[in-house]
């Protein structure tokens, strides 16, 4: 049995160990130089494998998407994910957010120590190979550096990824060649994203990069705890990337979307509006702000941004309108910052197009997996966690199907 795995990223890795260890004779395609580098991109900052939190609050996670993963989720769950991992020698701790990391705290330690099990399993790599589609006789055709191959297989699985950083690897080519085959794709978006603001030049100079800590982010109904960062151009941080699909969404329906934050969640509107009655001395109005509602600096920006774009002063607004504003100042985000810098991608192969088992119904033999797929989660461990366990998924139905072909 020879299979084609093609793409070098978590999915396909996973996919192609569970072949290996089913006896199948495994190949590994990528048209980068080298495995997982996307995974080593996620690990610069700390790997984060998975999530400790309850397995149905974790499902609950991947949001419409959830019907279609849960099966593999749950045969392939964090614990199991971890376990794996310190069977590679990359114990795991629990962060105190919840959230899972190698205690080395990299991706390239584990990196290693997997691609070095995958060739003692005797999985094969053929790197620098671009996958473009299919020949006349179904076989796998490639552009390589000696040209175009092509290759053969007895069954396939596809785990290109999405669109997000695409100098990586994953840049969603794949999509027009399965759209070619009549498979239904639903176009890619960025995910995990930052978003587009036109702050004004003073304090887009003064407070590019500089964080917003311990707020509120809102937009409709749904608010994220957090942290948020002013970037040149706009917004984005942890509780932007919670927040990415609903502002998405309503910006490619609206053009715009408004977000409100509250600087002082925490604290009660009476007593803001006590605090900011207070004499304010001869001490500046943004001194007074700074020690009564312990504003940061760039919140105090983000207040006056606010106030200018209403035409009002913000010295001069009551302590009630004033206390109102610290926890529901408005932000216009006017776009979606460019999928290449995302850290991730929504969009892909249509669920419906897929069997039980990851195989494409259109294309016999033909199975995927990762983020190839039509799902999205927030970052904190579950974008890996999908990856992997369909992977796993697709591993397991390609070996089903083999067997019964042989029967």
């Amino acid at each position: 049995m020879t299979v084609a795995v093609i793409g070098a990223g978590p999915a396909g890795l996973m996919a192609a160990e569970v072949l290996a260890q089913g006896g199948a004779l495994v190949t590994v395609y990528d048209a980068m130089p080298s495995a997982g580098r996307k995974f080593l991109m996620a690990g610069r900052g700390g790997l984060n494998l998975t999530h400790s939190e309850p397995l149905p609050d974790f499902l609950a996670r991947y949001r419409e998407a959830v019907l279609r993963l849960k099966a593999a989720v749950e045969a392939f769950p964090p614990d199991a994910l971890r376990a794996w991992s310190d069977v590679l020698g990359q114990p795991t701790f629990v962060g105190s957010s919840g959230r899972v990391f190698p205690k080395a705290f990299k991706a390239s330690p584990l990196l290693r120590a997997w691609l070095r099990r995958l060739d003692a399993a005797g999985v094969a790599f053929a790197l620098r190979h671009r996958w473009v589609g299919w020949d006349a006789r179904g076989g796998l055709l490639f552009e390589t550096q000696d040209g175009q191959r092509t290759v053969n297989a007895d069954a396939t699985v596809l785990a290109l990824g999405g669109a997000s950083w695409p100098r990586l690897g994953s840049d969603g080519a794949w999509a027009d060649i399965l759209a070619a085959k009549g498979i239904a794709v639903t176009p890619i978006k960025p995910a995990n994203s930052g978003f587009t603001v036109a702050w004004s030049n003073i304090f887009r100079d003064r407070f590019e990069g500089q964080p917003l800590k311990g707020v509120d982010l809102t937009i409709g109904s749904h608010t994220m705890r957090g942290e948020a960062i002013v970037t040149r151009s706009g917004i984005e941080g942890g509780a932007i990337y919670a927040l990415s699909a609903e502002l998405r969404e309503a910006v490619l329906a609206n053009g715009t979307a408004m977000l409100s934050v509250a600087l002082r969640p925490d604290v009660a509107g009476d007593e803001l509006v006590a605090r900011l009655s207070a004499p304010k001395g001869k001490q500046s109005f943004s001194n007074f702000l700074r020690k009564a509602a312990q504003l940061s600096p760039v919140g105090i920006g983000l207040l006056q941004e606010a106030a200018v774009a209403s035409g009002r002063s913000l010295a001069a607004l009551p302590p009630a309108e004033l206390a109102e504003l610290i926890n529901a100042v408005p932000i216009k985000v006017s776009g979606v910052a460019p999928i290449a810098r995302a850290i991730s991608s929504a969009g892909g192969i249509r669920f419906d197009e897929l069997d039980a088992h990851f195989m494409l119904r259109r294309l016999p033999g033909v199975f995927a997996a990762g983020e190839m797929l039509d799902w999205e989660a927030p970052t904190g461990g579950y974008l890996l966690q999908a990856s992997f366990a369909t992977g796993v998924a697709a591993g397991k139905g390609v070996l089903n199907w083999l067997n019964s072909q042989d029967g």
